[in-house]
C-alpha cells in the first residue's frame, strides 16, 4: 500500500494485516527495539541485530508513510539532568520501553554494554531533540531489560525483567512521574512467577494485567491479575481461544480490548493475533499467519495510531529466524462495550461464572438459571467474601431493563404477526390455505415467548432480592478485600 493516498488506512479490511509500502530507505532490521507514537509519527529506538546493540531513533510518518533518523544532541542545562552521569547521545540498549510523557519520551531499563546498579531513565525532548538523563530519586530499582511498563495516570507500574547478571525478578516498583520519585509495591497473594519478555497492559485504572513472558527454561501463557487498590494478585482462568506460551510478544489496549501480536518459544513464532476483552477476560484470535511471517517474530513491537478518528494497529521489527524492518497495519474491526465488567479472585470465581453466563444468556433471550440459584446459597451462607453488592444490584437492574425491552418488542412482534393475517385475510383471499396457517403459527409461537420472557422477570425480581438479603449478611461477615467491579 503505498504513500499516494492520505487516507489509505480507510482501505483496509477489518481485522487483517497489511504490509506498508514506504517512500524512501527503511531503518536497519532489528528486535527488541522500544517503540511510541506521538501524533501520528512512530518513533522507534534502538534494539539489537547479531548480537549488537542499536542506539538510533527512527521516525515513521505515518500520513506519508516516510521513514527519517531523528538527530539527537546533548544538552548540558536541562532540569532533572544528573550532573554526576557522564554527558553522552543515547547509549545502545536492547530491551527497554519508551513511552510519552508530556512533551518528551522517555526510554527506561533495558540491557546495554555499559552494566549499571540502578535503572536509568532517558529522555528526548521532542521539539529540541535533546537527549539526557532524567534524575531520579527514592527505592531505584536494579537495572534490567525485559521488564513491562505501563502507564496509569502520572504512575509508571514496573513489572519483573532480568537484571544484568541473569537474575529473573517478579517485583513491582512505581515511578512518581510529576515527582520521579521510586517506591516498591508490595502485595499479598501468590504473585507471577519471576519472568521476563511479557507483556502488561491497566483496565479500568486499577487492575493490572501480566500476560506470558519467559524464564530461562519455561514459557508462559498464563495471566496474572494485580489489583491496584487492593495489592493482591490473582490468577484468573481465560476464557474463549487457548493459546500457546511466549515470550517477546507485544500488545497494546484500544478501550477494553487488549491486542498482543507475536512472540515464540525459541523454536517457533505464535502466529495468531489475540485479542483479549479485559472486562470478561475472553481470549479470542482474530487471524493468523504463516509460521515465518515476520508477524510471528520475538521482540516485535506494536502500537496504535489515530488516523481519521479511527484507531490503528503498527506492527514493526522482530526476529523469526530473520531480523525484520516491514511495518504492518491493521484495522481492528470496532467491538461492542463489554457489560458489565467484572473481575474475579479465586474467592469469586463461581460467582463470577454465574454473573457471565446470566449476562451472555441474557443476550440470547434463553436463561438458565441454576447457576443462580447456587450463587444465592453461597451468598446467604456469608462464605467470608466482602462483594460490592450494590454494584452487582445494579448490574442485574439493567438486565432487567433489557428483559423489558425483549418483552415490548415481544409484544410489537405479536401484534405485527396479527397485522399480517389481517392484511392477507382482507386483501388477498386467494392466499393458500398452508401460509395463513404457518402466519398463525408464528403468532402462536409468540405468547410462549413471552410468557418466558415474564418468567425472566420473575426470576431477576427474585435473584435480586437474595442480593439484598445477602448484602446483609455480608456486612456482617469478615472476609478478603476484592470487590466486583461494574461500570
Amino acid at each position: 500500500m503505498g504513500a499516494e493516498n492520505s487516507h489509505w488506512h480507510l482501505e483496509l479490511n477489518y481485522d487483517q494485516w497489511v504490509a506498508l509500502s514506504v517512500s524512501g530507505s527503511r531503518p536497519s532490521a532489528r528486535y527488541k527495539h522500544a517503540a511510541a507514537v506521538v501524533d501520528t509519527k512512530l518513533y522507534i529506538s534502538g534494539g539489537s541485530r547479531n548480537g549488537r546493540y542499536l542506539s538510533d531513533v527512527q521516525v515513521f510518518d505515518l500520513e506519508t508513510l516516510a521513514w527519517s533518523s531523528l538527530k539527537l544532541s546533548t544538552e548540558p542545562n536541562v532540569d532533572k539532568i544528573n550532573d554526576s552521569l557522564p554527558r553522552e547521545i543515547l547509549p545502545a540498549t536492547s530491551g527497554h520501553s519508551m513511552f510519552k510523557w508530556g512533551n518528551k519520551l522517555l526510554l527506561v531499563g533495558g540491557h546495554s554494554k555499559n552494566i549499571s546498579a540502578n535503572l536509568s531513565v532517558w529522555f528526548i525532548d521532542l521539539e529540541s531533540h535533546h537527549c539526557g538523563v532524567a534524575e531520579t530519586t527514592g527505592k531505584v530499582p536494579v537495572a534490567r531489560g525485559g521488564q513491562s511498563l505501563t502507564l496509569v495516570g502520572s504512575k509508571l507500574i514496573m513489572f519483573g525483567g532480568e537484571d544484568g547478571h541473569r537474575q529473573l525478578m517478579n517485583d513491582v516498583h512505581i515511578l512518581d512521574m510529576e515527582t520521579m520519585t521510586w517506591d516498591v509495591l508490595a502485595a499479598t497473594q501468590t504473585p507471577p512467577a519471576p519472568r521476563f519478555d511479557h507483556t502488561a497492559a491497566v483496565h479500568a485504572e486499577r487492575y493490572l494485567l501480566i500476560f506470558g513472558g519467559c524464564s530461562h527454561s519455561i514459557f508462559f501463557n498464563d495471566l496474572h491479575v494485580l489489583d491496584l487498590e487492593t495489592m493482591e494478585w490473582s490468577q484468573p482462568q481465560i476464557q474463549g481461544d487457548l493459546v500457546t506460551p511466549r515470550a517477546g510478544h507485544a500488545g497494546i489496549t484500544i478501550d477494553e480490548n487488549w491486542y498482543i501480536v507475536g512472540g515464540g518459544d525459541n523454536r517457533s513464532g505464535a502466529p495468531e493475533t489475540l485479542v483479549l476483552n479485559m472486562s470478561k477476560l475472553v481470549m479470542t484470535v482474530l487471524t493468523s499467519v504463516g509460521g515465518r511471517d515476520p508477524l510471528a517474530s520475538e521482540g516485535v513491537s506494536l502500537s496504535s495510531v489515530l488516523l481519521d478518528g479511527e484507531e490503528i494497529l503498527v506492527a514493526f521489527g522482530g526476529y523469526n529466524g530473520k531480523y525484520n524492518n516491514e511495518a504492518y497495519v491493521m484495522r481492528p474491526k470496532p467491538r461492542d462495550s463489554p457489560h458489565p465488567k467484572i473481575f474475579q479472585s479465586p474467592a469469586a470465581a463461581a460467582a463470577a461464572a454465574s454473573v457471565t453466563a446470566a449476562y451472555a444468556l441474557s443476550k440470547s433471550g434463553k436463561l438458565e438459571f441454576s447457576e443462580m440459584e447456587d450463587l444465592n446459597i453461597k451468598l446467604a451462607q456469608g462464605n467470608g467474601s466482602q462483594w460490592d453488592l450494590a454494584s452487582d444490584i445494579t448490574a442485574i437492574r439493567e438486565e432487567k431493563k433489557m428483559l423489558e425491552s425483549a418483552l415490548a418488542k415481544v409484544r410489537a412482534d405479536n401484534s405485527s404477526f396479527k397485522g399480517k393475517i389481517d392484511e392477507t385475510t382482507g386483501t388477498h383471499a386467494d392466499l393458500s390455505k398452508a401460509q395463513i396457517s404457518e402466519l398463525q403459527k408464528m403468532l402462536e409461537s409468540s405468547p410462549s415467548i413471552e410468557e418466558e420472557v415474564q418468567l425472566l422477570r420473575k426470576q431477576k425480581s427474585a435473584w435480586e432480592h437474595d442480593m439484598e438479603l445477602a448484602s446483609a449478611v455480608q456486612r456482617q461477615s469478615s472476609g478478603g478485600v476484592w470487590k466486583w467491579m461494574s461500570r
